[in-house]
């Protein structure tokens, strides 16, 4: 059960270091986009209405790969262990 705890534990980890992460560089991009607008005056382009920041896919995809990395981690907890 302790193993279980542990395991849980460090796939949270490992996936908000992830999110964080991917939040973290897409700010910093943001932050530090500079726009080129004088070679860009020949070619005007339409522009989105909306901005998304972070990760979009689907909640089953991170319940996987959140069970995933578990086992992954269970598995080389238990390795170390023994």
């Amino acid at each position: 059960m302790k193993i279980t705890v542990q395991s849980l534990v460090i796939s949270f980890v490992i996936h908000l270091i992830y999110i964080v992460g991917t939040l973290i560089v897409g700010y910093i991009k943001t932050r530090n986009y500079k726009p080129d607008i004088a070679n860009k005056w020949e070619k005007v382009e339409t522009l989105q209405n909306e901005v998304a920041f972070g990760v979009v896919g689907s909640p089953l995809f991170f319940l996987f790969t959140f069970i995933g990395v578990a086992l992954i981690c269970r598995l080389i907890i238990r390795r170390l262990l023994s």
